[in-house]
């Protein structure tokens, strides 16, 4: 999808679903800006999405050596461990956001410790402001609930808008009910999602990118999906590796919410 000057691809798609037996599932999205001079990725997902950016960078003509701006939301460990991959990129993170992770007591968080640690000693490592620009056109707006510093990101050209919500809004469920699963703070993720939607319907045609879901843009008001959802799982569950049982991840009937062709 081209805005402006700028060139999106969704690299991967977040999941809006939870593990039910094995701990959290983590399937986040992973966003690739380019233009102006910068390959971007807005948040940068855990060990199990190294192989994908990987092959999706490649089939893009890119690798993770000519990434120049990692921008993540949050910290969480889904969002944020891959930011050692891109040796030369500078990663932006929310300062107090970076401040409360690394202040807190290891192994009682979804924060990676030794992750955030480094990221906060690391000379690459730029801490942001909310209301700060980040590149031409990108800013950063407070989005506090789900992390205490959460950010949301905003991309401003001529023809349209982006939002990258993070786990602020992780879901369209979530959009439409204003209550979050996974919060510090009911209350606050509930004026986070308030404000994320006033500036949703500040400008037709604004695409939202959430954390954990499709990409949506308001019809009439309601969020209608970009794009058609994709995942499934393959397991041995027979005698031999030549013979898989695929599971689809996705709703056979139709879905809720419209998806709209791009």
């Amino acid at each position: 999808m081209r805005t402006g000057s700028y060139e999106l691809d969704i690299i991967v798609q977040g999941y809006p679903g939870k593990s039910v037996c094995h701990g959290g599932l983590g399937w986040s999205t992973i966003a690739l800006l380019r233009g102006e001079g910068r390959v971007a990725l807005i948040d940068v997902g855990s060990f199990s999405q190294r192989g994908p950016i990987r092959e999706r960078l490649k089939a893009r003509g890119l690798s993770p050596d000519d990434v120049t701006d990692v921008i993540l939301t949050h910290s969480h460990w889904d969002h944020s461990v891959n930011w050692v991959m891109f040796p030369n990129a500078t990663t932006w993170i929310g300062a107090g956001e970076l401040a409360w992770s690394v202040a807190q007591p290891w192994g009682h968080n979804t924060v990676p410790e030794l992750y955030v640690r480094e990221l906060d000693r690391n000379p690459r490592t730029r801490r942001i402001e909310p209301g700060e620009a980040i590149f031409p056109g990108m800013t950063a707006e407070l989005a506090p609930g789900h992390t205490p510093g959460h950010l949301f990101f905003v991309l401003a050209t001529p023809e349209s808008d982006i939002l990258f919500t993070g786990d602020a809004a992780k879901n369209r469920a979530e959009l439409l009910s204003l209550t979050a699963d996974m919060t510090y703070d009911q209350a606050e993720s509930r004026r986070s999602m308030e404000t994320i939607w006033k500036r949703w319907r500040q400008r037709p045609g604004t695409l939202l990118v959430p954390g954990h879901d499709v990409p949506m843009r308001l019809e009439n008001d309601a969020p209608v999906y970009i794009g058609t959802r994709e995942a499934a799982i393959s397991a041995w569950f027979e005698n031999d590796l030549e013979r898989t049982t695929l599971f689809s991840l996705t709703l056979r009937e139709a879905s809720p919410a419209r998806v709209a062709a791009e």
